[in-house]
């Protein structure tokens, strides 16, 4: 493994003329395309993810860990999924399930961007829900 197991090397020989060579593998990970609410397309971004999380828990009693753990099962939950494209609102879905879990303050204020709520009542049920 490498330092930063980011890669596995292997020395092998072929077996027709003894020759030894190096390999480097490294995980072929493809996370599902991002079908966004206006119909473009991009590459998943955990960084993106992670900032939007950041933000709805800002000042909140939450760890770096408990945020890296949260992270992890969406990611888990976007590759067990098996599909290459995935709505913009799943992974939103997903992020305030994570964020409901870990803080229902956090959870509120995701919920109340993501959401765009129209009026006052939409937002009292998100709060009679929790």
């Amino acid at each position: 493994m490498s330092e930063d197991a980011d890669f596995v090397r292997r020395r092998r020989q072929c077996s027709a003329c003894d020759k030894r060579f190096t390999t480097y593998e490294r995980p072929d990970v493809n996370f599902p395309v991002v079908v966004k609410k206006d119909g473009s397309r991009a590459d998943f971004d955990s960084s993106k993810v992670r900032a939007s999380m950041m933000l709805a828990l800002r000042k909140r009693p939450v760890s770096i860990e408990q945020i890296d753990n949260a992270l992890l099962r969406i990611e888990q939950k976007l590759l067990a999924s098996g599909l290459r494209e995935i709505d913009s609102t799943k992974v939103g879905e997903l992020v305030m399930r994570e964020l409901k879990r870990m803080d229902k303050v956090a959870y509120v204020r995701f919920a109340s961007v993501y959401r765009s709520f129209e009026d006052v009542d939409e937002f009292r049920q998100l709060l009679r829900d929790i």
